[in-house]
């Protein structure tokens, strides 16, 4: 189960039937859950946590120093959940200090080629990262979220829950839940109504979510007008999730 010129270091907690391919680099500090696989060249160095069932591809670097300049050395963390798959040339960094000392990536995650995740990050389940997306530091994804190949996400932006960019946009400012945006700068194009559908949304409360985007997008009204009247018209979990995505935003949204 374990290639002969795999180099892992006794600290680190295998589980039994972990498969570990040639010339793989584990360090101390990293823990790798039941049923993965670690292909060639890869690279792992703690504090890491990997859930069950994770596959990571050839020539990946997981839970790497974090590339801030502020970083001195502490024993900041990686941390992902279950059934992941982290493909070739994928870079996971781990946290700073001077944020939350670790970088959270939920469960059943898809990162293609060369993605590049920052410290400090916050994925949720169920995300797709296309080819080369890039994360900046303390960025957070919610469940769902679609980032298209070549994309990338200033630091401290928000990507909600369900929303979908396309390749090669520039995101510099929130992305309220359940939209699509695409360009650079990006821009909002609509609710992702086709994702929705095969997630199993209901018709009504698409149509609402329908709806309470057009409030923020096509009314003319400004953002505050748009949620009050939002509140004051819709009762369905979704759009209060929507509306929620965009009241907690810090650097604005992407209109």
């Amino acid at each position: 189960m374990i290639h002969p010129t795999a180099l892992i270091d006794p600290s680190a907690h295998l589980a039994d039937d972990v498969e570990v391919g040639p010339f793989c680099v584990i360090g101390p500090d990293v823990t790798i859950g039941a049923g993965s696989v670690i292909g060639p060249h890869v690279v792992i160095k703690g504090p890491t946590v990997l859930g069950a069932r994770t596959r990571i591809f050839q020539f990946a670097s997981v839970g790497e120093d974090c590339q801030d300049k502020k970083y001195a050395g502490e024993p900041t963390r990686l941390v992902l959940g279950d059934d992941n798959v982290i493909r070739e040339g994928v870079t996971l960094h781990r946290g700073t200090v001077q944020d939350r000392g670790e970088t959270t990536i939920g469960s059943r995650n898809l990162f293609m080629a060369y993605v590049h995740v920052g410290h400090d990050c916050v994925i949720g389940d169920e995300c797709i990262l296309a080819n080369q997306v890039t994360l900046a530091g303390h960025v957070s994804l919610g469940n769902f979220a679609i980032i298209g190949g070549l994309s990338a996400i200033h630091q401290f932006c928000h990507f909600g829950e369900h929303a979908m960019a396309g390749g090669g946009a520039i995101i510099t400012k929130d992305t309220p839940a359940f939209i699509m945006i695409n360009g650079n700068p990006a821009q909002a194009h609509g609710l992702n109504a086709t994702g929705l559908k095969r997630r199993g949304f209901d018709r009504d409360v698409i149509k609402a979510l329908n709806e309470a985007y057009k409030l923020v997008y096509r009314q003319g009204l400004t953002v505050e007008q748009a949620l009050d009247t939002m509140r004051e018209r819709y009762a369905h979990d979704a759009v209060v999730r929507f509306a929620e995505s965009i009241e907690r935003s810090q650097r604005g949204i992407v209109r």
